[in-house]
């Protein structure tokens, strides 16, 4: 008990080191730069506040469990030597974490909001949700491929640089055809995908992955999975776009 109150203690010092810098940023160009008093004080500080104790019990959670299920249930997969069980959950993971991200929804919520006022759909709330939903979808699913293929990458020692440079020369070909009100759309994708769930339980899998079969460096091949969970909702952003 007291080891995890020491634990909870440190991953609190840990956040409130890192929100430092962004509280002098903001507060520095706000007093000095602006030369305007912080808007609703008690309210800003209020919602520091919970967001120094989410950040810290969102991290320690991390740490405590969603580190460790994500390893052991790679070690149970390759002790089992089931490749297709392995693939299933690989795409089952990236999917199911994409669809529930904090950023990816609100991005797609956004995306609507901007297309309905645009004029790239109709403007009520069924279009909007519509949009939303399947760019949401689309993303989890092109993520969920991604985690599998960075499997198999694992499980056959595929060097990473081909596959990232593969899919960049197709990130280049389709952004010329692709309309323009997507391109943004599909690029930043890529980077909400990766974000507070995707990113610890796809690290965790591909490093308990590779430590579990012999001949896998953790270091060498236990990454790079997030590298092409960021690069695939590129491409199926732009192709969504060119459909609808």
């Amino acid at each position: 008990m007291l080891q995890a109150i020491k634990a909870l203690l440190s991953s609190l010092l840990n956040s409130m080191r890192d929100l430092l810098p962004i509280i002098v940023v903001i507060a520095f160009f706000q007093i000095v730069v602006l030369q305007q008093p912080i808007p609703d004080l008690i309210g800003l500080i209020t919602g520091i506040i919970l967001v120094l104790f989410g950040l810290t019990f969102f991290i320690y959670g991390l740490e405590m469990g969603l580190f460790p299920i994500g390893e052991s249930m790679a070690h149970a997969f390759a002790k089992k030597g089931s490749v297709t069980w392995l693939l299933i959950f690989a795409f089952s993971l990236g999917f199911g974490t994409t669809v529930a991200e904090p950023a990816l929804i609100a991005v797609a919520a956004e995306s609507a909001k901007i297309a309905a006022e645009g004029g790239v759909i109709d403007n009520n709330e069924a279009a909007k949700a519509s949009y939303a939903s399947g760019l949401r979808l689309t993303v989890a699913f092109s993520v969920g491929l991604a985690i599998l293929i960075g499997v198999l990458r694992i499980l056959k020692g595929w060097p990473i640089h081909y596959l990232i440079i593969g899919g960049y020369i197709g990130v280049m070909v389709m952004t010329p055809f692709a309309p323009k009100s997507i391109i943004g759309i599909a690029y930043d994708s890529g980077g909400v995908t990766t974000s507070t769930i995707t990113v610890p339980l796809v690290t965790a899998l591909g490093v308990g992955l590779a430590s579990s079969i012999k001949g896998r460096n953790p270091m060498v091949d236990g990454f790079g999975l997030i590298a092409l969970a960021s690069l695939t909702p590129i491409i199926f952003v732009m192709a969504y776009g060119m459909v609808i």
